[in-house]
């Protein structure tokens, strides 16, 4: 037979055994929507491949399951990515704080769901996709909530405590706006949690550098037709050109690595679809998950990524770049 403190050290543990998944999903969010807040590629707008309608194109391009909603999204995309932010952050908070634990978490849930079918959902094999594993990392707090350590257990206690006390003088007069109070209370706290972080992310944006890749460029209306073809001039020797792959509309990279070398290499990361950013130090860089790819032949430097860049062959004539069609 059990004695009293074991059974309740196993009853504490019992309880406090999703704090370590709940600390990881709560810092894990609040970083990311402080980092997008921050960023001042995110809602630069089509111009920079780093930016979030930049995504929302590459996914489209990649046929998202979740299509619909991103055509949706594309027509207002400094709003919705802004809402996507403050949701990440919101969900952080709730999570860490323990207020309204089983919504935040449902949140949580939502959002790894929704990043899965448009970012991570073609990654082979399924395990490396990360938005995937979030989801399921979600599921025992929206079941559980954040019972112990949270404000949702003190608020619970709160109205325990004016529940007794209003029985005891045989009524519950008090109770409800004791309720309010509370309610209050731990509002209050959250706001103030939330404009803290919210400051940290403005503050952030304005004392990061803004650093400048290597000349990138889009594709001028004429560009955008052929899609296929650049001027030997315009592509710098470390830098990139950007162009649109007839019909498809995908990013292609003209490069020249080394002074009379031109190659052209898909921009679409091979992990999960997203557009990479212009070759820096010699390497493109993908904005969602950090792959990164050898800009002189496409190979993977770094993953998630398993596969290098597809290379597009590229041939001079006349002092212009043409680029196949097709990958070779």
């Amino acid at each position: 037979m059990k004695t009293q403190p074991e059974s309740l050290r196993r009853e504490s543990l019992r309880r406090h055994s999703l704090l370590p998944l709940r600390l990881f999903l709560g810092v894990t969010f609040c970083y990311a929507g402080l980092s997008k807040l921050g960023d001042p590629h995110y809602l630069a707008g089509a111009a920079d491949p780093a930016s979030y309608l930049s995504q929302l194109q590459a996914a489209l391009a990649a046929h998202s399951p979740a299509a619909p909603l991103l055509h949706l999204a594309r027509h207002a995309p400094t709003a919705t990515g802004a809402t996507l932010a403050f949701g990440e952050l919101a969900v952080g908070l709730g999570t860490l704080l323990g207020l309204f634990g089983r919504i935040a978490a449902a949140g949580g849930a939502l959002l790894s769901l929704t990043l899965f079918l448009t970012v991570s959902w073609r990654t082979h094999p399924y395990f490396l996709g990360n938005d995937l594993a979030y989801l399921a990392a979600w599921i025992p707090l929206v079941l559980a909530g954040t019972p112990s350590l949270s404000l949702d257990a003190w608020l619970a206690a709160r109205r325990a405590a004016r529940g007794a006390v209003g029985g005891a003088v045989g009524g519950s007069v008090g109770v409800l706006p004791g309720r309010r109070r509370a309610l209050l209370e731990t509002g209050t706290a959250a706001l103030a949690v939330a404009g803290g972080g919210l400051l940290a992310g403005a503050l952030t944006a304005r004392t990061r550098a803004r650093t400048t890749a290597p000349a990138a460029h889009r594709p001028a209306s004429g560009d955008a037709t052929s899609g296929a073809s650049v001027a030997v001039a315009k592509v710098p020797v470390g830098g990139a050109v950007q162009l649109s792959a007839p019909g498809s509309g995908d990013p292609i990279f003209v490069v020249q690595p080394k002074p009379g070398t031109f190659c052209a290499f898909s921009g679409a990361c091979t992990h999960a679809g997203c557009t990479v950013l212009p070759p820096k130090n010699g390497s493109f860089v993908c904005p969602c998950h950090d792959s990164a790819f050898d800009a002189a032949t496409g190979a993977v430097l770094r993953g998630p990524a398993t596969e290098a860049l597809p290379r597009y062959a590229v041939t001079e004539s006349g002092g212009v770049l043409r680029v196949a069609t097709k990958p070779e």
